[in-house]
């Protein structure tokens, strides 16, 4: 690809770096809301909350760091294995947080949890085009 071309490409890839990083951070601030709201329930639902919050945003930051990472335009087929791998580490993460959450954690609001991680993983896709900018 020429020298055009390519600055073309490195631009874009910058530019969606930087989105990637304003969803993350959103996806954070998402979870402190969620784990402050929780607060008013009580202690355990706010530590609840903010495990699966951040359960979700941590797994998400590792993809958009694999995702967005120095790569070579030129091998469009070595970035589709990155997404993928992204997303097996992403799994893999979620489920070892998970598994030592209800092995280590005494008291855990289950139901708390799981709703932080689902609040947390969609509301900044469902407002991502203002988080996009």
């Amino acid at each position: 690809m020429g020298g055009a071309g390519a600055s073309r490409l490195l631009h874009m890839h910058n530019l969606d770096a930087r989105r990637a990083r304003r969803i993350v951070l959103a996806q954070f601030a998402a979870a402190l809301v969620v784990a402050g709201l929780a607060l008013f329930a009580d202690g355990i639902a706010a530590l609840s909350a903010l495990i699966g919050g951040s359960t979700a945003a941590a797994g998400n930051a590792l993809v958009a760091r694999r995702v967005f990472g120095p790569y070579d335009a030129r091998e469009p087929g070595r970035l589709l294995g990155r997404f993928y791998g992204a997303e097996i580490l992403k799994l893999l993460f979620i489920a070892l947080v998970f598994g030592a959450v209800f092995a280590r954690v005494e008291q855990v609001n289950v139901g708390v949890l799981f709703g932080a991680f689902v609040v947390v993983q969609v509301l900044p896709l469902l407002l991502v085009n203002r988080l996009a900018r």
